[in-house]
Order: C-alpha cells, then sequence, then structure tokens
C-alpha cells in the first residue's frame, strides 16, 4: 500500500513539473485552451499587434523565471520561452524604452513599488543569472512611462549571515 502511495505522488509531482514550462505543448498544433489546461490560468495576457496575445506565467514571489506563451491570431501556441534571461536586458535601453515595452518583455514584476522622492515607479523581477546565482533586476521609469534605469544586483537576501569564514 505504501508503496502505492509513493508512486502516486510522484506521478503527481511529475504532472505538476511538466505543466511548469508548458512541456508537452506543441508550437503550431497546441491551441490556447491546451496551454491553460496544462499551464493553468496566466497571470497577464497582453495583446499582440497581429491579433495574437502572449500569456505570463511568472513563479514569483520567490521563483525566478517567467514563461510567455506566444498564441497565434488563430488561437494556436506559437512559442513558450523564459523571458527572464540576460540576453533579454540589453533591449532595456534607459531614455528610449517604454514601461509597455518591458511589460510585453518580461511580464507582470514580483513587485512593484514607487520611489516619491525619485518620482519613479519601480519593477522587481528575481532571477538567475547564466551560472544560477540569485539577481534581482530593477526597471525604473518615471511619469511618462519612460524607462530611466536599469539595475541588476545579487540578490542580498541569498547571502550566507556570517559570509563563508
Amino acid at each position: 500500500m505504501t508503496s502505492r502511495i509513493l508512486a502516486l505522488s510522484i506521478a503527481a509531482l511529475a504532472a505538476g513539473c511538466a505543466s511548469y514550462d508548458g512541456r508537452g505543448l506543441v508550437p503550431g498544433s497546441s491551441t490556447d485552451a491546451d496551454v491553460e489546461r496544462t499551464m493553468g490560468r496566466p497571470a497577464e495576457k497582453l495583446a499582440s499587434a497581429d491579433g495574437g496575445s502572449t500569456w505570463f506565467y511568472p513563479h514569483g514571489p520567490m521563483g525566478r523565471d517567467t514563461y510567455a506563451a506566444r498564441i497565434g491570431p488563430d488561437g494556436k501556441l506559437q512559442a513558450i520561452d523564459q523571458r527572464l534571461i540576460e540576453a533579454n536586458f540589453s533591449k532595456l535601453i534607459a531614455g528610449t524604452t517604454t514601461a509597455k515595452e518591458v511589460r510585453e518583455i518580461f511580464g507582470p514584476p514580483n513587485r512593484a513599488f514607487r520611489n516619491d522622492r525619485l518620482q519613479r515607479e519601480i519593477w522587481e523581477y528575481n532571477y538567475y543569472n547564466a551560472i544560477q546565482i540569485p539577481f534581482i533586476l530593477y526597471v525604473q521609469t518615471s511619469a511618462d512611462s519612460i524607462v530611466r534605469e536599469v539595475v541588476t544586483i545579487r540578490d542580498p537576501s541569498q547571502d550566507i549571515p556570517g559570509g563563508f569564514n
């Protein structure tokens, strides 16, 4: 009996992991209903100029990735990709990129807050760098919804108290 419960628990855990990144979905074949059935309800859906949409699946607040499922105007999955990667950070250009464009790239932030002194809205995204060290990306926008500053720092909440000595 215990081995049966263990087997069922492992199967349930594996099924939960399979939906985490959309594994099993097939671009060009899977439908928007398949995406929602597999990955769950998206945290945010943004309409695309072509009539499709991008569905965001952040795994926060402590999770460090956000998957985006691009759905075509025909309701078919076009692609799924992890958005919180350093290669996407180069798309953020201070003085040029808009808050809307940031949202289209990364989806909803883990946390948003306002700095009244600087008169800026700040969006925080947790991510892992290329060698799996936890970092935080801060994107600051001004009242005109233009990115003014992009800052990345190693996540201090992951530091070991007292260091490695």
